[in-house]
């Protein structure tokens, strides 16, 4: 017999230690490990890291076999850890029923169990006892399946299994939109059991998504049919979330080590190194001890100050656990291994020889990791006054499986019993290394013979969809729709992927459906517009986005492939040639550069060998999925007017199954038309004259409401008053309208008894001069019939105000008349497809929404995700009911998510978006340089086209200066109002356009009466002086009021805010206090503590004077750095603003300035030139603000001037 190695003889200790200290506690009939020996439950996330230490040494017997018996341990190893991973699966799988319905919910009522019963795989307690949604041990279950099954262990035995499992990745792709319990079970650090979305479980999500995608889970046994699919869009959300959201771990808590878990070892999700390193010292920094490492700042759990009796904390009792919170040892086993994976051995030595210290040692040689260190009862005080000074006892479970477990997987990295990649076969550990160049293959397509003609004459050779035949092109919700057999299983009635919008990254694949080669093309543009009559320059901007968003986030093997079909939308108005934006885009591909994005432009079929292609084997025919199951699942609406590639289709009577399928989805209703054509005779008075229309249409309305209406002038309710699309005034808000002259009196039928005679009505719909008087009188049948009353128009039946509606929608589309377009959205409460989904991106990403006009009853703020339905139902509740808000605020919605996901640095220091008060700024902006009225440029707002709404909102966000400029489409007799388009000044200050030589409006404030240049001198004579300051005039304040609309701060804003408040009582905003109490429950970087102050400066609906008051109260956090105890109890910022506002204004008088110059803002008493001075400079509001405090905190400073200064 031959002698035991050495290695072999420490492989032994360590399976004596694994034996004694983890494998006791394992069930013999379900394989789940009990917590401890009086615990018998067993958590999800505990019992897989628990087994880890079991996977490695199996491996570690294997790979250093001495003998027989050593590869008898291994397989008996790998047998322990395959029987606990089944147990969990059989856990999981007996709610399978809350898997489908979590899919639709994302509620914590519908979620997977976190803990189970450790002998029968039974739940233990009910589904609102318990923090149970935890989607990071669901996450990490995943993961670890995948990294078991790649190392060679068989763990899944069912095609069943496969489908649940399929449908558990389903369960975690939303993690990056799901507020959970959390790694620590707790929710809100509060521990009142809120839910909030966490870093770790979004990392977990991600790296579990990144790790079982492709996968065979059968392993080297299995075919097409035991193979896992992703969708690589939903691991980027959670990428760009993560990203958003580190170095914080949530809301509530500022740093958590539990974040340990997704930088390193096991999940790897982070790929910026710099972003790794910045979170691993704030948790040095913030969280280590002598003993480990505290999981969050202020964690009452089993410090001797926590009450055991009560499971909630009081809000203020949390500054009770400051410097005292508990400190775990198993945070130290995660730095370990992460010095392994680094091979950094000081880290490795300096964590081993930490861990030595603390760990506890039995008589017979067995050691155990402690769950965690507590300060004893006596020692509080000392340890609160001294951090780091008190000696701890341990406390808790003994020995702590998971940290048992990693440590003795660290034991056997770090001795090199096994290898980095051994516990890590997929390469997660990689991903923070460098990446290559993505290059983007496109391939311009024409939709049919004429674009291709029309494409050569321009010298641009492209192939027709007609032309790539074998190969398939469809749009991108062929793929939604196909993607809905994912994971169907009638045995488990699991229903396969809910219908989800597919992006960029999912439609750069190809798809080998049924062995013929699918490309599909990507959406490029938003449904809140026809899909018929497309902004073109909207499609080319949205093409540079995704171009620039492939090259960044693609993370797969080949080369992202993305097809730009040619249609006829893309044509000019009369079809005889490409339109300008669409040649200057193809022509920008040629050239390898596009939007920053390097791209090499080709045929399809050129790039078949460079292309990553997945196999859609669930559609094979031989699988169970029946792509005729259910006669109306995943269709599109009859209302949607989509159009697939006709030409894609070959030989009718052959088509199989799959070709049905498509056809199907592809047949839009078809369209007839009932609306006379608009009448041009010019002897007829119009309709509805424009001096009169929104007075007697609102009147005709108010009496529908049952509201008396007086005949001389109107004061209308502003719910009625602001429900006509001609009433919208954004600029001065107006609640009244006076009477203009009655003479021309409007020509509505009346019938005997006075009230409208709607049959009449409708045949005046053949009078109409312009198609918004048609839409005009459609709107008056909306509200006093109803959608589905039957028109009869022309005799014939079933013509619906609502099919009549659409049409002229249509209409509209056409004539590209953007307004219209929006007005009948309105009326028709249209919907945008992914407006849910965009606004959950705006809220994972930090930033809370609200909509409607300040202030807060009609604003209303939006903070969790909502379904669709109620989002739109609280959008027009919002806007009271004025349906031109509510679809410019949907419109805005979206634009803002696309620029949080392309450029987020637009959005820092921004987390409440206010998207009435964007939609107001707006329309100042467009009054201020188009010298207009506020009616007039709300109109020309709602006419702005997507790609120019866009574009002002981008400008507006980025603080850049841009110029407007009137222009007249030829042949637009019908549009109500001229075209407007905005550029970006160049540096010469003039717009590109203007220094083509076209004259623009100059850009600035309705002109008050001279002004002179400084308060110091009178305006000099000559005018180079003046024009100098008449282009500057107003700066200040639209950067205020812009800074104001957006809620931006200065960085490091709200942290100096939490300082303040340690020296005073409260800060008193607009009437509204904000207490130093709170900083007893938050800490100074919570996003938590940033909220709760926006939501005071919030109360204040002048955006100008919001921001003069955040001047006011970053001048006052000056003085937290100064060595004062107390600044005295509740400080009034108003006052201080005003008592520099004051100050201001004698300084100007002893100037001897007079007249306009002394005007002050109605609303808020401030100097309209206060507003628009400078913050810094002799005369800037910062040194008003400063005399200001200091006379009005006299008592509290110190007496010498130098600490002042």
């Amino acid at each position: 017999m031959r002698s035991r190695s050495n290695s072999g003889v420490r492989l032994d200790g360590y399976a004596r230690l694994v034996q004694r200290t983890i494998l006791c506690h394992q069930n013999p009939v379900t394989g789940l490990l009990s917590a401890s020996t009086d615990h018998k439950d067993a958590w999800v996330r505990d019992n897989v890291y628990s087994i880890l230490a079991v996977w490695g040494l199996g491996m570690a017997y294997r790979k250093n076999a001495d003998r027989d018996e050593d590869k008898a341990k291994a397989y008996e190893l790998e047998q322990n850890v395959v029987k606990l991973m089944r147990g969990l699966l059989q856990c999981m799988m007996r709610q399978v029923d809350k898997v489908e319905k979590f899919k639709c919910t994302q509620s914590t009522k519908d979620c997977l169990h976190a803990k189970y019963n450790s002998a029968t795989c039974a739940t233990v307690v009910g589904d609102d006892q318990w923090g149970h949604l935890q989607v990071d041990a669901t996450s990490l279950y995943l993961l670890f399946l995948a990294q078991m099954t790649a190392s060679g262990l068989r763990i899944i035995f069912t095609l069943d299994e496969v489908t649940f499992i399929q449908n558990l990745v389903f369960y975690i792709e939303a993690a990056y939109k799901v507020a959970d319990y959390g790694i620590w079970e707790r929710g809100d650090k509060t521990n009142q059991g809120i839910p909030e979305l966490n870093a770790s479980s979004v990392g977990m999500a991600k790296a579990a998504l990144e790790a079982i995608d492709e996968l065979d889970l059968f392993g080297a046994h299995g075919g097409h049919k035991s193979v896992i699919h992703v969708l690589p869009d939903e691991v980027e959300h959670c990428q760009s979330i993560l990203y958003s959201m580190l170095p914080r771990a949530s809301t509530s808590k500022e740093i958590d080590a539990g974040l340990l878990s997704i930088i390193s070892y096991p999940a790897f999700a982070v790929e910026d190194l710099n972003l790794v390193n910045v979170t691993k010292s704030e948790i040095i920094s913030k969280l280590q001890g002598r003993y480990g490492c505290c999981r969050f700042l202020r964690d009452g759990y089993k410090t001797p100050r926590e009450d055991p009796s009560r499971l909630h904390y009081d809000p203020a009792e949390l500054k009770l656990f400051e410097n005292i919170e508990c400190e775990w040892p198993v945070f130290w086993t995660y730095f370990l291994i992460d010095g392994v994976f680094n091979e950094d051995k000081i880290q490795v030595q300096e964590y081993r020889e930490a861990l030595e210290g603390i760990l506890i040692r039995e008589k017979n040689g067995i050691v155990l990791m402690p769950e965690l260190y507590a300060v004893p009862p006596e020692k509080v005080d000392e340890e609160y006054e001294n951090p780091h000074s008190v000696d701890r006892v341990p406390v808790g479970k003994l020995p702590h499986l998971w940290g048992q477990s990693l440590y003795v997987l660290s034991c056997l990295l770090a001795e090199g019993f096994l290898a980095a990649g051994e516990v890590d076969p997929l390469n997660r550990r990689f991903s923070t290394g460098l990446k290559p160049d993505v290059v983007v293959q496109v391939t311009v397509l024409a939709e049919s013979n004429q674009i291709k003609s029309l494409l050569q004459d321009h010298g641009i050779n492209v192939q027709s969809i007609a032309d790539i035949h074998p190969l398939r092109v469809q749009p991108a919700r062929i793929l939604s729709n196909l993607y809905t057999m994912l994971g169907r299983n009638k045995n488990m009635k699991l229903s396969g992927r809910p219908h989800r919008h597919i992006g960029v990254l999912g439609t750069s694949k190809l798809y080998v459906i049924r062995n013929q080669i699918f490309a599909f093309t990507p959406q490029l543009d938003f449904q809140i517009v026809p899909k018929r009559h497309i902004d073109n320059q909207m499609i080319v901007e949205m093409l540079k986005i995704e171009l620039a968003y492939l090259t960044s986030c693609w993370r797969m093997t080949g080369r992202p492939t993305l097809t730009f079909p040619i249609s006829h939308t893309m044509l000019v108005d009369d079809g005889t040639d490409i339109h300008p934006a669409v040649l200057a885009t193809i022509r920008k591909l040629e050239d390898g550069y596009f939007g920053g994005a390097r791209v090499k432009i080709g045929k399809l079929s050129e790039f078949l060998t460079t292309s990553f292609h997945t196999h859609l084997s669930f559609l094979d025919p031989d699988c169970d999925v029946k792509l005729f199951d259910d006669p109306n699942g995943g269709r599109s609406s009859p209302d949607s007017e989509y159009g697939g590639y006709s030409a894609d289709f070959y030989e009718k009577e052959s088509q199989d199954e799959l070709d049905q399928y498509i056809n199907d989805v592809l047949q839009s209703t078809a369209l007839k038309s009932y609306l006379p054509p608009t009448s041009k005779t010019a002897n007829q008075p119009p309709v509805f004259s424009a001096n009169h229309s929104t007075e007697e249409i609102l009147s005709i309305m108010a009496k529908t409401k049952g509201l008396e209406v007086p005949a001389v002038s109107m004061s209308l309710p502003t719910k009625v008053l602001n429900t006509h699309r001609k009433s919208l005034n954004l600029v001065d808000n107006p609640h009244f309208f006076e009477t203009k002259d009655r003479g021309n009196v409007l020509r509505l039928s009346k019938d005997a008894r006075g009230d409208l005679d709607c049959r009449k009505l409708v045949e005046q719909l053949k009078e109409c001069p312009t198609l918004h008087d048609q839409a005009d009188i459609l709107y008056i049948l909306h509200i006093l019939k109803g959608a589905d009353w039957d028109t009869e128009l022309d005799g014939q039946y079933g013509v619906t105000v609502h099919c009549l509606l659409n049409e002229l929608y249509r209409k509209a589309g056409l004539n590209q008349e953007w307004g219209l377009i929006r007005y009948i959205s309105g009326i028709l409460k249209k919907r945008v497809e992914v407006l849910a989904e965009a606004c959950t991106d705006l809220l994972s990403h930090h930033k809370q929404l609200t909509v409607g006009l300040p202030p807060e009853p009609r604003e209303k703020i939006i903070t969790a995700p909502l379904p669709p339905e109620e989002l739109i139902d609280l959008i027009y509740e919002a806007s009271g009911q004025d349906i031109s808000i509510a679809v410019l605020t949907q419109e805005i919605i979206m634009y803002l998510a696309m620029y949080v996901r392309s450029q987020p640095s637009l959005f820092v220091e921004m987390l409440r978006l206010r998207i009435g008060l964007i939609i107001q700024v707006m329309a100042t902006e467009l009054a201020r340089s188009l010298k207009c009225s506020g009616e007039e440029a709300s109109e020309s707002l709602m006419n702005l086209s997507p790609f120019d709404m866009k574009n002002l909102l981008h400008h507006i966000l980025s603080g850049k200066e841009f110029g407007v400029e009137r222009s007249l489409r030829p042949g637009d007799s019908s549009s109500s109002s001229p075209s407007i388009s905005i550029h970006e000044m160049g540096h010469s200050g003039a717009t590109k356009t203007e220094r083509s030589g076209i004259t623009k409006l100059k850009s600035e404030m309705k002109q008050r009466s001279s002004t002179p240049s400084s308060p110091t001198s009178a305006s000099p004579a000559g005018s180079s002086g003046d024009t100098s300051w008449g282009d500057r005039k107003g700066q200040w304040l639209r950067r205020r009021r812009l800074d104001g609309a957006i809620n931006r701060v200065p960085v490091g804003f709200y942290e100096k805010v939490w300082k303040i408040l340690q020296k005073c009582h409260g800060l008193s905003i607009d009437g509204y206090v904000l207490p130093s109490s709170t900083t007893r429950e938050m800490t100074p970087c919570e996003i938590k503590f940033a909220v709760h102050v926006e939501s005071v400066l919030n109360h204040v609906p002048q955006p100008e004077y919001r921001q003069l008051l955040v001047e006011a109260i970053l001048v006052l956090t000056f003085l937290s750095d100064i060595e004062v105890n107390s600044i005295g109890g509740i400080i009034c910022v108003d006052r201080i603003v005003h008592m520099a506002n004051d100050l201001f204004l004698q300084e100007l008088k002893s100037f001897g300035a007079a007249g306009s110059i002394l005007e002050k803002d109605v609303a808020t008493g401030i100097c309209h030139f206060f507003y628009d001075s400078a913050p810094s400079g002799a005369y800037g509001t910062m040194t008003y603000l400063t005399k200001a405090i200091i006379i009005y905190l006299h008592d509290f400073l110190p007496s010498t001037g130098c600490a002042m200064q």
